[in-house]
């Protein structure tokens, strides 16, 4: 029988009947042709005595979980960045224990693979008022997590945005920063529509500007870069950049990477274009929030990319865009409100509630048209699960 629910719209209640099919659970041992690594989120301890606000509490034992759910499926995590609420929520104390946990777990799951963010924001912000101030931030963060033997991703820092004075004083830091690296990292560049205090990253408020900047700092370290994540949701830039990135170098001495973070346009970034003689020009890898909400299907679709079956990777992945660019639409630093959401509704967590108490930063019609498309992009795990979930919130919300 098929499953319904009233969901609000605009024009008040209305009648909607999933049509959903869930995908299969992708076999165990899948082989991908690209590194796919999804930003993880982690599970708020809602029975915690603390000010939600003030506080961050973890559940340790659900957030580790969901790590060893996505490393079944032949994803990596990306540990600690923004999805899992790091500078919205999720204090540097807070975040090394998760990367120590996340690393400790790793080590029972052969072939799992795990980066860590490593940035400066314990650094008290107003206090910074030198880029050598910066700087020690980031050494400090990157002896701790390279002392638990992690890789490290160099995330934007908020600090750099406000007291650097030019392009050339981004060159000084990560120039600093990577020559210090026990291994190839991935840079991160995260555009302000989803972290404002980054506006004019690179030393520069033009995105190609902006862009030069960081290319000439991989091109100054190309052995110590293992690849680039850039999070503008704009795919020409990031396709422009990616053909630029250096032939050399990188994690295999084949090329730096490009980490598409383009939630809006991952299907075809990732399926790539072919372009020029090195293959890591002509298409991107993965490191992507999105991944967290939809890993079965990123899963089964990175397969079939890998098998060389083009339609049917563009089969499974397609649907899931509407989804995503709903999910992270303006204001997107919000859209990891959505990822945990899907996570509840598919019973990867008991409870629909976050650190910093995020959930409130949607609204029901959002979650509700959310819903509607996970169930068109079949990534409702559990239907029936899904439904009764759903209901409980418009409950809440005082629909019966």
């Amino acid at each position: 029988m098929a499953l319904s629910i009233q969901l609000p719209t605009p024009q008040g209640l209305a009648d909607y009947t999933l049509r959903g099919q869930p995908l299969a659970r992708p076999p165990a041992g899948l082989k991908f042709n690209r590194i796919a690594y999804s930003a993880a989120h982690v599970v708020a301890d809602p029975l915690a005595a603390v000010d939600p606000w003030l506080t961050a509490a973890v559940d340790w034992d659900a957030t580790i979980a969901y790590r060893q759910h996505l490393w079944s499926l032949g994803l990596g995590v990306a540990e600690a960045m923004d999805t899992a609420q790091r500078g919205m929520g999720l204090d540097w104390p807070t975040s090394l224990e998760l990367i120590r946990r996340s690393l400790d777990a790793a080590k029972d799951h052969p072939g799992a693979f795990v980066a860590s963010g490593c940035g400066t924001d314990h650094l008290d912000i107003d206090a910074v008022k030198t880029v050598d101030d910066v700087i020690r931030g980031y050494e400090e963060q990157m002896a701790a997590i390279e002392k638990l033997g992690g890789k490290l991703i160099i995330m934007a820092s908020r600090a750099l945005a406000r007291v650097a004075k030019s392009p050339a004083d981004y060159e000084r830091v990560y120039g600093r920063i990577l020559s210090q690296a026990r291994q190839p990292v991935v840079l991160h560049w995260l555009g302000p529509m989803f972290d404002p205090a980054l506006a004019g990253y690179w030393g520069n408020d033009n995105a190609d500007a902006a862009m030069d900047t960081a290319l000439a700092v991989i091109a100054a370290n190309p052995t110590k870069v293992d690849g680039i994540k850039i999070s503008l949701l704009d795919k020409d830039k990031e396709i422009a950049m990616r053909r630029r990135l250096p032939d050399v170098g990188g994690l295999d001495g084949r090329g730096v990477r490009m980490y598409t973070g383009d939630d809006f346009n991952y299907a075809e970034l990732i399926a790539g274009d072919g372009w020029g003689e090195q293959p890591l020009q002509g298409q991107s890898d993965a490191l992507l929030g999105i991944f967290d909400a939809i890993a079965p299907a990123a899963s089964a679709a990175l397969g079939k990319l890998a098998e060389g079956k083009l339609d049917e990777f563009h089969s499974i992945l397609g649907p899931t865009v509407p989804l995503s660019r709903h999910i992270f639409a303006a204001p997107t630093r919000f859209y990891k409100t959505g990822v945990v959401f899907m996570a509840w509704l598919n019973g990867h967590q008991k409870h629909f509630t976050m650190v910093g108490g995020q959930q409130s930063t949607r609204s029901l019609q959002h979650l509700a048209e959310l819903f509607r498309l996970a169930d068109a992009a079949n990534v409702l795990e559990k239907p029936e699960l899904a439904v009764q979930r759903m209901r409980s919130l418009l409950a809440v919300h005082g629909i019966d």
